[in-house]
């Protein structure tokens, strides 16, 4: 999968990132934009299976929680509860035996090969590393609210590379596992 249709299948979370701030009024218009886009990708189709439904559990949760009662808890908490979702739903999928990657790698892969134990492995460590790169978003949002000497700039260059690294990574797994298996097509 090329980083662009990565950063696409993660657009609400992206928007939500970019849009939210210091501001109350830039907190929920990253909500209601990011809630926009999982409705409008939901229904085209440009956004599938867990990622999915973390986005709609956590956009509508957030929606009533933050834009309509103003929950300051919710509003404290917003990003250990946006990374914690998504580490959620991606370690439930591996739980599941379901890898949340598989639903995107089928695109690109011949269905022939879609049981084979080699892209099953593929998808397993994918969804692990990103697993790993929310958790990492947890404690990344967690230090943020503990108003350490370190500016905030900080912990958003943080959230941005370790994203960015985990989309490397998938691209670069892919590769290598198409490389040693003789660059067999379609692995995954």
């Amino acid at each position: 999968m090329s980083i662009f249709k990565m950063i696409l299948s993660f657009a609400p979370w992206i928007a939500f990132l970019i849009i939210s701030g210091p501001t109350m009024f830039r907190l929920k218009l990253g909500i209601i934009v990011a809630a926009i886009l999982v409705i409008v990708m939901g229904v085209t189709k440009l956004h599938r299976g867990v990622i999915l439904w973390a986005g709609v559990l956590f956009f509508i949760y957030a929606l009533i929680s933050v834009v309509w009662l103003n929950n300051m808890w919710t509003v404290r908490h917003m990003g250990i509860l946006a990374n914690g979702t998504l580490a959620l739903g991606a370690w439930l999928t591996v739980l599941l035996k379901q890898p949340f990657t598989l639903d995107y790698a089928k695109e690109h892969t011949d269905p022939s090969l879609w049981d084979s134990p080699i892209f099953l492995k593929t998808n397993y460590v994918i969804t692990s590393a990103w697993g790993v790169v929310f958790i990492i978003g947890v404690l990344n949002a967690w230090l943020k609210m503990q108003h350490l000497a370190v500016p905030h700039w900080v912990f958003e260059v943080a959230q941005y590379s370790f994203m960015l690294g985990a989309m490397f990574f998938t691209n670069w797994y892919t590769a290598y596992v198409k490389r040693q298996r003789g660059s067999e097509p379609g692995l995954a």
